[in-house]
């Protein structure tokens, strides 16, 4: 089951037209992230505490169709891809049952300044779901 986080689309996140800007869809992104990190057990600061600090190193987004003002989105986030320093997560942003875009993360270890593996136990966690 996917982490979720959901939000009424506000006023401040649209255009002339009503329809949400585009780099908007990003922030729900990293608003539906902490709820995954903690889905898998892994909330933020456990992490910087552990001195992993998970780092953006690429997304992408691909829009379906609008949501405007007066919606409210559900960010469904799951995980995609586990690799040794890096994880894929998928936010699936929705009106409803409609689909208005997909959102891929890719979150890098950085520990030192450099990227690093996960450990053995994060990247478990990673995996699930």
């Amino acid at each position: 089951m996917p982490a979720q986080w959901s939000s009424p689309v506000r006023y401040v996140e649209c255009d002339q037209q009503g329809v949400v800007f585009n780099a908007h869809y990003l922030t729900w992104a990293d608003e539906a992230s902490n709820h995954w990190w903690t889905a898998r057990g892994l909330p933020w600061e456990d992490l910087v505490a552990r001195g992993i600090d998970p780092l953006v190193k690429a997304s992408s987004l691909e829009w379906t169709s609008s949501a405007r003002w007066g919606d409210t989105v559900t960010v469904d986030a799951e995980t995609e891809a586990v690799g040794r320093t890096s994880v894929t997560v998928r936010f699936t942003v929705r009106v409803g049952e409609r689909v208005c875009c997909v959102v891929r993360n890719t979150y890098v270890a950085i520990a030192d300044g450099r990227s690093t593996p996960w450990p053995d136990d994060v990247r478990a966690r990673l995996a699930e779901g």
